[in-house]
């Protein structure tokens, strides 16, 4: 198994998430999510640095695969047909982002089909932690 960097997470998000997870049943990602959720360290919203990405949060980042850079909104499910740019947090890319800082490189990240990618998080242009958005 590949090394993964570091993941904090809003306690917020966490119980929201592990609604979903439990819900999603013997999905593959929700599998996936449900890893991240339980390495990664539960901070509660306002302890929440500036340069992680939580649910909701705007981030630029390269698909290292594909050699190509790109802007989403890290969403719920519920929100996506609302969110012009979003990606599912229930997508694998979506699963993967969640919690990571900026700098940090996810490799070999499980996509359908078999394949894989690898991410690099270049920046947060919005974070609702950061706005003092805390229980959204």
């Amino acid at each position: 198994m590949v090394a993964r960097p570091p993941l904090i997470i809003n306690r917020l998000d966490a119980e929201r998430l592990q609604r979903l997870i439990d819900a999603a049943g013997e999905d593959a990602v929700a599998l996936s999510l449900e890893e991240e959720l339980e390495r990664g360290e539960v901070l509660e919203p306002e302890q929440i640095p500036a340069d992680v990405i939580s649910m909701n949060s705007r981030v630029r980042f390269t698909d290292l695969t594909r050699e190509r850079e790109i802007v989403k909104t890290l969403v719920y499910p519920h929100a996506l047909d609302a969110t012009e740019d979003g990606v599912s947090v229930m997508a694998p890319v979506g699963a993967a982002l969640l919690g990571l800082h900026v700098g940090d490189v996810i490799e070999e990240w499980p996509l359908p089909g078999g394949k894989q990618t690898s991410l690099r998080v270049d920046a947060i242009l919005w974070q609702p932690e950061r706005e003092g958005q805390f229980h959204r």
